[in-house]
């Protein structure tokens, strides 16, 4: 494995994984599958499963890593209430019942600091499940003759 090929691919993956995160949960396991993807494409060898996970992992981090700056910038803005404000907005639109006391706790549960540690794990076991994914899906395949 080019660990300098690596370390783009999960950079780019991850960078568009913020955008494309915004799919739940689909989205993280995607943009794993996208570093693996831009992995190949730059090197043209294919990774085994397990190199796939970790790399899908590396850009599950670069996803988190983002969204807790932002999250971090909001805390410290002190603009957690709009933001709550705008994702109950959002999820009313989607039909989502936003007066359910699990709803309100969990939504305040995103900006603490056990929220982030949970989004943590999430981030990272879903983009490696991605990786690992495309990375079977990428392989070579042996065609008997």
């Amino acid at each position: 494995m080019d660990r300098r090929i690596a370390v783009r691919a999960a950079l780019k993956a991850g960078v568009l994984g913020v955008f494309i995160a915004m799919i739940p949960f689909l989205g993280i396991v995607l943009t794993g599958a996208l570093a693996v993807f831009f992995y190949r494409r730059e090197s043209g060898f294919a990774l085994p499963t397990a190199l796939g996970s970790r790399l899908g992992g590396a850009a599950g981090v670069v996803v988190f890593a983002i969204n807790a700056l932002f999250t971090i910038l909001i805390i410290v803005s002190h603009a957690q209430q709009k933001c709550i404000d705008a994702i109950v907005t959002i999820t009313q639109r989607f039909g989502v019942n936003t007066a359910d006391p699990n709803f309100q706790a969990g939504i305040h549960n995103l900006f603490t600091p056990s929220g982030l540690a949970i989004s943590f794990f999430v981030a990272l076991a879903f983009s490696s499940v991605g990786g690992a994914l495309a990375s079977l899906l990428m392989r070579p395949r042996n065609t008997r003759v």
